[in-house]
């Protein structure tokens, strides 16, 4: 572990002194003071006390913030302005990087599903995590519903009951829970979108070379900055959330869903139990064309089953829009 990580956990426990980190890091003092004046430069105030060295007590959102006390084997890489984390994060991929979580302020060129724009201002949480899991490419879809469960669970946290639109899009209202019942454009959608998820990878047929997650959400941003069928965290609580554990948690729910031998049966029942879109009428545009029913569950690695009326289809990739019972 390098000086800069080992310092940030030996702050967890409260204030040290400059020879007590010395000696449990195994460094000189110098080191550690180098340690110290790198972490305030990077925007992480560590204060000195008659006790010592102690952490800031409201630690900025920064990148050795995120990492201080996080509970997920993640480096974060921070960024004020990018034009993508998931650009970023393919270039560390690149390189060999793994277990690396972009994280941005602000994205400048930010990309959704189908290379549609996404708007990315200041006060949003815009992160990308790089992995290397030891999966063939069809089990990729999982990461996909990991990283919606992780963010509906995170914007929960904050008090905010958000709910999946199949595959990864996170909503509220709309049909899932309390709101907009008299919109009809907005109830096709699902709800108001608070937060989208964006995966790329690169592989050999058997498995995965490097795996990307992106996903944006719609922290601390006026709605008046986003697209008329969004919201955000800000908007929904009335006020502004920690940014900085509000990306925590989701990191850490990542990791305690994907990095597991289980991850298959953990995450489709985690992902089921925060769906808006299971018994739902819905209508999916896949490739092959039009498929409309009833979802009835979500199958390994992703596949949203319908039944049709005239048996069932496993839609594996497609546009979904919820319906009303009086909608064909």
């Amino acid at each position: 572990m390098d000086t800069r990580r080992a310092l940030l956990d030996a702050l967890e426990d409260g204030p040290v002194s400059g020879p007590a980190l010395a000696a449990e890091l195994d460094v000189s003092r110098a080191a550690v003071w180098k340690a110290v004046e790198a972490l305030r430069e990077e925007g992480f105030a560590v204060e000195s006390t008659g006790a010592g060295y102690a952490a800031p007590a409201e630690p900025a959102y920064c990148a050795a913030g995120i990492e201080f006390g996080l509970d997920a084997p993640y480096e974060v890489e921070y960024h004020d302005a990018v034009p993508s984390t998931n650009d970023r994060a393919r270039e560390l991929a690149a390189d060999g990087a793994a277990d690396v979580a972009v994280v941005a302020d602000e994205q400048t060129g930010g990309r959704g599903r189908l290379d549609r724009e996404w708007v990315a201002p200041s006060g949003g949480v815009w992160l990308s995590v790089v992995t290397r899991p030891t999966v063939s490419p069809a089990r990729a879809p999982l990461f996909t519903l990991a990283a919606a469960v992780a963010t509906v669970d995170a914007c929960r946290e904050v008090g905010v009951d958000a709910h999946i639109k199949w595959p990864n899009d996170v909503l509220v209202g709309g049909d899932g829970a309390g709101g907009a019942a008299g919109d009809a454009d907005r109830s096709r959608r699902g709800g108001r979108k608070l937060a989208g998820i964006l995966t790329e990878m690169e592989g050999e047929a058997d498995r995965v070379s490097w795996l990307v997650v992106g996903v944006g959400v719609n922290a601390n941003v006026d709605p008046d900055a986003l697209p008329a069928d969004a919201t955000s965290l800000r908007a929904e609580t009335g006020g502004d959330v920690d940014r900085r554990r509000f990306a925590a948690t989701l990191l850490e729910r990542v990791a305690a869903l994907a990095q597991t031998a289980d991850r298959s049966d953990r995450i489709l029942a985690a992902w089921r139990e925060r769906a808006s879109t299971l018994g739902r009428r819905v209508r999916v545009e896949t490739p092959k064309g039009v498929v409309t029913g009833t979802a009835v569950d979500v199958e390994s690695p992703g596949a949203l089953v319908i039944d049709t009326g005239d048996g069932t289809r496993r839609v594996h990739a497609g546009d979904c829009e919820h319906l009303r019972d009086a909608d064909g």
